[in-house]
C-alpha cells in the first residue's frame, strides 16, 4: 500500500508539473508569435502607407514623408532593412504591376505561385510559406505587400524548441526529485499505517486468548443445562471470534513482507467446489443458487486464500440475498485471465454511487447490512485483500439497481 501511494504521488506531481509547465511553455511561445505578428504587420502597415504611388514607390518612406505614421517602438531602420516585393491586381484578377526590387531570394516564377495564392486567400492578412502578406484596395486595384519574415520565424521556432526542450528537462528533474522525495514525504502515513497494522494483528491475537477461555467456560456451564443466555454468549462470541480472525487476516495480506504460496491449480474445480458447499444454505434461507463455470480454467494461486475468498463473496450473497431470491455464480476464460463473478438480488435499492466504497473496512451499503446479519462490513475488504496479492481486481456493480454483482479478475499466470 505504501509503495502503491509514493507511485500516485509520484504520478500526480509529475502530472500537475507537466500540466503547469505546459501552460508556461503554451503562453510564452504564444505570446512570443504574436509579437512576431505584431511587428509584421507594424512593418506592412508602414510600407502600405509609404506605397501609395504604386508597386515602383513601395520602397521605405522618407524621414520627412507624412504619409505614414512610425510607431514609437519601431526603429526607423526597420523599414529600410525589411525584405519584401509587392504587386498591383486589378478588379478582374490581372496582374498589372509587381516590384521584386528589395528581394533577392524570389524570382518572377515563385512570385507570381505567392500572388496567385494570396489572390485566392479570402484572407486580408496571413502567411503564404515564410512570407506575411496584406492586401489594401483602392480605385486603382488591390495592391498586395509580401514581408519576409523568415529571420523573425526561425527565431520563434528556435525559441519554441529550446523552451520545449528545458521544460522537458525540468519536468525530468523534477520527476527524478520526486521520486528521491517521496519516501520521506509519505514516511509519516507510513509509520501511522505500520503502527494501525501492528495494533490490529497484536489485538487480534491477544483476543483471541480471553475468547477461547470465555468458549471454554461457556461449555463446562453447558454440561449442566443448556440456557438461552449461555447460547448468546455462544454466538457473540463466535461472531467476536470472525471478527478478529478477518483482522488478522487482513493485516497479514497488506504486509509488504507477505508473500503467498502460489501454484498452479484447476481454477475451475475449485470455484465450483467452493460454490457447491453453500447449495445447503442456500436452500435452509429458499434461495436458488446457480453455478456456471467454464471447465479447464487454470491459475497460479493460494488455493486456501482464494477459496476463503470465494467463500466470503457467497457468505455475503447468502446472506443479504432475500428469501427466494437466485445467486449467481459464474466464471469464465477472457484473454489471459479468469473472471469470476457473483451475482444476487439486493434486499434494497443499490446506490451506484456507494458501489467504489464497499471495499472499505466497515462500510455497508444500506441499513439492512447490520449487525443484525451478523456481518461485520469488513469481509469485502478481505476479498480485495487477497485479490490484490494475486495481481488481480476486484469491482462491485449493479445492472439495474436492484442486484448487486461482484467481478473478480485474476490473472492466469502471476
Amino acid at each position: 500500500m505504501i509503495n502503491r501511494l509514493k507511485r500516485r504521488f509520484v504520478l500526480l506531481a509529475t502530472m500537475f508539473m507537466l500540466l503547469l509547465m505546459t501552460a508556461l511553455l503554451a503562453i510564452m511561445n504564444t505570446v512570443n508569435f504574436c509579437a512576431v505578428l505584431s511587428e509584421s504587420d507594424a512593418v506592412l502597415d508602414v510600407l502600405s502607407a509609404a506605397g501609395t504611388g504604386g508597386p515602383a514607390n513601395m520602397h521605405p518612406p522618407e524621414r520627412d514623408d507624412s504619409r505614414f505614421f512610425m510607431p514609437r517602438r519601431m526603429s526607423p531602420e526597420v523599414p529600410y532593412e525589411s525584405r519584401f516585393f509587392a504587386a498591383t491586381i486589378s478588379p478582374d484578377g490581372e496582374v498589372l504591376q509587381s516590384d521584386l526590387s528589395r528581394i533577392i531570394s524570389v524570382d518572377d516564377a515563385s512570385a507570381k505561385d505567392y500572388i496567385s495564392r494570396a489572390i485566392n486567400s479570402k484572407k486580408d492578412r496571413g502567411f503564404i510559406s515564410q512570407f506575411r502578406y496584406a492586401k489594401t484596395s483602392d480605385e486603382n486595384g488591390t495592391r498586395i505587400i509580401f514581408l519576409d519574415c523568415g529571420r523573425k520565424l526561425d527565431s520563434f521556432r528556435s525559441f519554441l524548441w529550446i523552451s520545449v526542450i528545458v521544460g522537458l528537462s525540468g519536468c525530468a528533474v523534477v520527476f527524478i526529485g520526486f521520486v528521491l522525495a517521496a519516501g520521506k514525504i509519505v514516511a509519516p502515513i507510513a509509520e501511522s499505517y505500520e503502527k494501525q497494522k501492528r495494533f490490529i494483528s497484536d489485538a487480534g491475537h491477544e483476543i483471541k486468548t480471553p475468547l477461547t477461555i470465555i468458549n471454554a467456560n461457556t461449555d463446562l456451564l453447558a454440561l449442566d443445562g443448556e440456557t438461552e443466555e449461555l447460547a448468546e454468549i455462544r454466538q457473540q462470541t463466535q461472531r467476536l471470534t470472525d471478527l478478529t480472525n478477518k483482522l488478522v487476516m487482513l493485516s497479514k495480506m497488506e504486509e509488504q513482507s507477505h508473500t503467498l504460496q502460489k501454484v498452479e491449480l484447476p481454477l475451475s474445480d475449485l470455484v465450483s467446489e467452493t460454490a457447491g458447499s453453500f447449495r445447503a444454505p442456500a436452500v435452509s434461507r429458499n434461495l436458488n443458487l446457480s453455478i456456471r463455470v467454464e471447465p479447464d480454467v487454470t491459475a497460479k494461486a493460494s488455493p486456501d486464500v482464494l477459496r476463503q475468498m470465494l467463500s466470503i463473496l457467497l457468505e455475503n450473497a447468502v446472506k443479504y440475498t432475500p428469501e427466494g431470491g437466485d445467486i449467481t455464480v459464474s466464471m469464465r476464460r477472457h484473454k489471459k485471465t479468469a473472471v469470476i463473478t457473483v451475482c444476487n438480488p439486493a434486499v434494497a435499492p443499490v446506490d451506484e454511487k456507494a458501489l467504489p466504497h464497499v471495499f472499505d473496512r466497515f462500510y455497508r451499503t444500506d441499513e439492512s447490512r447490520n449487525s443484525q446479519t451478523g456481518g461485520h462490513g469488513i469481509g469485502l475488504s478481505v476479498a480485495k485483500a487477497i485479490v490484490d496479492a494475486h495481481g488481480g481486481e476486484i469491482a462491485a456493480h449493479t445492472t439495474d439497481g436492484h442486484d448487486f454483482c461482484v467481478t473478480v479478475t485474476l490473472p492466469q499466470q502471476i
